[in-house]
């Protein structure tokens, strides 16, 4: 038997490539309004590439999905580097602020938005529950928080998307005023 080679093939290295494509049109679009035509179209691949590397339209969702979460921990992980204090409201607070600065270009938090609008399609609801499992944990195992800490932490950033999603910053009621009070996303 040969031994596997180190080198990744081409179809392992196009996979994360396609991924993130994936990650900009469905953000764009949502699930039942982008196609496999135009992820391939972007990628600069073809369509049968696509399904060779992801069977499936949902299985591509779902890759793109787990490429956002990958970023969302990744820009927690700064946050709760940045933190001057090691208590844990100081750690939630940087990770929250790094977390806002990721999505100002709202590329991932309107795939994660598309996300909730179809987890009931099997494959994609058991990939947002895994990606909001994956933040939740790393936002209690980095701040050290208490449970009640953590889950304002994840209700406060659902929140945020709601402000930023429904424009509510621009809404001089005072209804939206209450929802946003103290909320200030980076431009």
């Amino acid at each position: 038997m040969t031994p596997r080679s180190s080198v990744l093939s081409t179809a392992d290295a196009r996979k994360p490539l396609v991924a993130d494509v994936a990650v900009r049109e469905f953000a764009r679009g949502g699930f039942h309004g982008t196609t496999i035509a135009d992820v391939a179209r972007e990628a600069k691949i073809s369509p049968a590439y696509v399904f060779k590397l992801f069977p499936s339209k949902e299985r591509l969702f779902v890759a793109a999905l787990e490429r956002c979460f990958e970023q969302v921990v990744a820009a927690l992980a700064i946050g709760a580097d940045a933190a001057a204090d090691p208590d844990a409201d100081s750690v939630l607070f940087e990770m929250g602020a790094a977390y806002a600065d990721l999505i100002k270009d709202r590329t991932l938090l309107m795939l994660q938005v598309h996300a909730q609008s179809v987890a009931e399609i099997p494959e994609i609801g058991e990939a947002l529950r895994a990606g909001l499992a994956k933040v939740t944990m790393f936002a209690k195992d980095r701040s050290g928080g208490s449970d009640d800490a953590v889950q304002r932490f994840i209700a406060y950033g659902q929140l945020c998307h709601l402000i930023v999603t429904a424009h509510l910053e621009d809404v001089p009621e005072s209804w939206a005023t209450i929802l946003s009070h103290g909320i200030r996303h980076p431009d």
